[in-house]
């Protein structure tokens, strides 16, 4: 602990001065009870434990004493919990997000809830946007600036097939801050050897409603974020029946492949959620748990410690008038 205002505990020498006040009060009024006695005055009121009546003024000298303290504006490092930390929008834009199963589209209203989570989060979390199709593009880098991340969602546009992995690798290139190199094996699906870093305050939340059509593995890239501390957050928009969707003239059958989708959310420690309707994708948001993180700051606790002291004030006030009859 340390002081803004050392140069106040220089009062503390009225603690002293109080007690030996204090004392000389004892003495004093001992002397005229034993005056009164000799004159054949007995008293009369309730027999106490002589220690009970020191009570009250040793709460008095403790309360003072803090508020001296107070007064000299005491600081301490407290550790304080708030949420920080980067979170990555990703959107699939293949065709089937034209849907109309939910109000006025799929893709309509993923990005109407997107834009409400948007605005709910405090000005510690920075948000990225990820489109992704057949393959993956970062429309927006992490930021904190809350209107640039809702421009980047009003962008989007539907177009092309699924590619869950490359959407998810995409989201995760944009938290390293850097593009990963991927060798022969890792091209081929395989991460052992890929090391993008370590992001315990990052999570992907994933939006499709369709099928896996590309590679690269999905679970495979999965279990990349996993080994990075990233979690996954799938979110399932749609029926799970499937649905037919009408392109230039093509029909396109599209179903949501849950159980790839679990094992995603389960690898990285994340959840599932499927958003049947507008309103359940809007809840969906509100259930996902961004991390908390502990920060250690210097801070003043002047208040505190002025809010004890008074606590103590009064608890000795009402100790003294209770069981004394008077304050001192």
């Amino acid at each position: 602990m340390s002081f803004l205002s050392s140069k106040m505990l220089a009062c503390l020498v009225v603690v002293p001065l109080l007690v030996m006040a204090y004392v000389a009060l004892l003495q004093r009024r001992a002397r005229r009870v034993a005056e009164l006695a000799a004159q054949g005055f007995v008293a009369t009121g309730p027999l106490r434990r002589r220690g009970v009546r020191h009570v009250p003024f040793a709460i008095f000298l403790v309360a003072i004493a803090l508020l001296v303290v107070a007064l000299a504006r005491p600081t301490t490092n407290l550790s304080i919990p708030h949420r920080e930390g980067t979170v990555m929008l990703a959107f699939d834009v293949s065709n089937s997000m034209l849907a109309t199963d939910l109000s006025p589209t799929r893709m309509e209203a993923a990005k109407a809830a997107a834009r409400t989570f948007v605005k709910k989060q405090p000005s510690s979390i920075k948000i990225g946007v990820v489109a992704f199709s057949d393959g993956g593009l970062t429309t927006q880098q992490p930021t904190d600036v809350k209107a640039d991340v809702l421009a980047s969602i009003e962008r989007l546009k539907p177009a092309g097939g699924t590619s869950l992995g490359k959407g998810v690798f995409t989201a995760l290139s944009a938290i390293a801050g850097k593009p990963i190199t991927l060798d022969d094996k890792a091209a081929q699906g395989n991460f052992d050897d890929v090391n993008i870093g370590y992001f315990r305050s990052a999570a992907i939340i994933l939006l499709t409603d369709g099928e896996n059509k590309s590679t690269p593995d999905p679970l495979e890239v999965a279990k990349l974020a996993s080994v990075a501390g990233v979690r996954i957050y799938p979110i399932g928009i749609g029926s799970a029946d499937g649905t037919v969707v009408k392109i230039d003239g093509f029909s396109l059958a599209t179903k949501l492949d849950e159980a790839l989708l679990t094992d995603m959310a389960s690898v990285t420690d994340g959840a599932y959620f499927r958003a049947a309707d507008g309103a359940s994708l809007a809840k969906v948001y509100d259930k996902i748990d961004l991390r908390f993180t502990r920060e250690s700051k210097h801070t003043e606790i002047t208040g505190l410690v002025a809010g004890g002291a008074a606590l103590l004030l009064f608890l000795g006030a009402s100790l003294s008038l209770l069981w004394l009859g008077r304050l001192v």
